[in-house]
């Protein structure tokens, strides 16, 4: 990866202590990891002892800005840590080893910035030092969850408890035997405002009534951490258990969202460039019709396009990521909506080309574009699909133009106005 913007010499210096680390220690235990997951190993042990290595090189917690002093992390602004996460995201399973990996990211900065005292001492302290792991349960099987309105779990007050009954599906991290916290959205209040309806509750995952039914294969894979259905049957756990407000949950679960999607499409793009790579290495070694694949008029294009979209969705998002230090999740809004629609897309084609040019090979396991191609297609629908995000652009772009040039008339009924647009005249 290469070096963008006017890198500041601290984020010189942790993409430099990053790499280091990643060529040492994380690429060369590949097959490794690789050889723990065939065995059935939950989680690889791999992972835990790699953990203390990243610690005491102060690789840890890279993604959460804002940490007080007596919490481990780097302190990085969400510009400075994007480009580190492409990095990690070459290596799927290496976000972990830096305590940076999802849901944890998310579920930690929602602790990090609504948990009480008692809260962050329970849940947020274990989850900073590794620990354990979480969940975050908000999908249901039988709304559209893309609309987090519908939800339909009952969080019910009695007494000095709450009841929770419901359905979850595709969690993520809920089969991993580390996940001891699940963050659980569901209905408080069915009579409020649509989006006054629903809170966040904290259920340690051995509550009586939490059941994981299963680990679902997402196309035709099943992952180690599991994406999993799971029942809530009579749960009750103490009122103080409530994160943040009553009736909060849709505003938490919106500032959970902007810099994790950052953090999702750095990641995507590092494997883009994976992809991209190993393209132009097989188009260099490989032959056909008598030439080498990089000299056929298609693969060349693949490879050009490839480059072009790449670099350009990596502007986009370290926009995004410097529009969100700034100005939080409400200055990012429609960004955030932007690279979580143009990054899935992207990884679909960068690594649908590289699959082309490998042939029979890219199908398979001998190379990691089968499994990235599955991740872009996953990331397409998971934390809502691109047609949510594309409504979202769509609605800002007409306020837009509504606030430019009202709604009475159209150009050709308002001649200067077609002229101010195309900057023609004064006013």
């Amino acid at each position: 990866m290469t070096a963008f913007f006017d890198e500041t010499p601290r984020m010189r210096e942790y993409r430099e202590r990053l790499t280091a680390f990643m060529d040492h220690y994380v690429l060369p235990e590949m097959p490794r990891w690789h050889r723990e997951v065939e065995a059935g190993y939950r989680p690889p042990p791999l992972i835990e002892e790699l953990k203390p290595l990243a610690k005491d090189e102060g690789l840890w917690n890279l993604f959460l800005p804002g940490l007080k002093d007596d919490e481990p992390g780097s302190r990085l602004s969400n510009f400075e840590y994007a480009p580190l996460a492409e990095m990690m995201g070459r290596v799927p399973w290496s976000s972990e080893v830096f305590n940076c990996s999802a849901p944890d990211t998310g579920n930690m900065e929602l602790l990090h910035l609504f948990a009480t005292p008692e809260q962050r001492e329970r849940w947020l302290e274990p989850l900073l030092a590794g620990e354990i792991r979480s969940c975050f349960a908000m999908t249901e099987p039988d709304v559209a969850s893309s609309d987090a309105t519908n939800i339909a779990t009952g969080i019910v007050r009695d007494g000095d408890d709450y009841v929770i009954n419901g359905r979850k599906w595709f969690i993520s991290g809920a089969a991993d035997p580390r996940c001891r916290l699940a963050i659980v959205m569901g209905v408080t209040d069915p009579d409020a405002e649509s989006h006054r309806r629903q809170s966040m509750v904290l259920v340690p995952m051995d509550t009586p009534g939490v059941e994981v039914v299963r680990n679902i294969p997402v196309m035709n894979h099943e992952s180690v951490e599991g994406h999993c259905e799971m029942v809530f049957r009579n749960v009750r756990v103490p009122a103080a258990n409530l994160l943040g407000e009553e009736g909060a949950g849709f505003a938490l679960a919106q500032a959970r969202l902007g810099p994790g999607r950052v953090h999702h499409c750095m990641r995507t793009i590092g494997q883009c460039e994976v992809a991209l790579e190993l393209a132009c290495e097989r188009a260099l070694e490989r032959k056909a019709f008598g030439r080498h694949l990089h000299e056929h008029d298609n693969v060349s294009e693949w490879i050009a396009r490839s480059r072009n979209e790449i670099d350009q969705a990596r502007l986009l998002v370290m926009k995004t990521a410097w529009l969100l230090d700034r100005g939080g999740n409400k200055a990012a809004r429609k960004e955030v909506a932007m690279i979580k629609a143009v990054v899935p897309e992207l990884q679909n084609r960068v690594v649908n080309r590289a699959m082309q040019v490998f042939g029979a090979m890219g199908l398979s396991a001998d190379t990691p574009l089968a499994a990235f191609w599955t991740l872009g297609r996953v990331l397409r629908i998971a934390d809502g699909p691109d047609e949510v995000h594309l409504r979202t652009i769509a609605r800002q772009e007409i306020r837009a133009a509504r606030e430019r040039f009202g709604t009475g008339e159209s150009f050709l009924m308002a001649p200067e106005k077609l002229a101010r647009a195309r900057g023609v005249g004064g006013g």
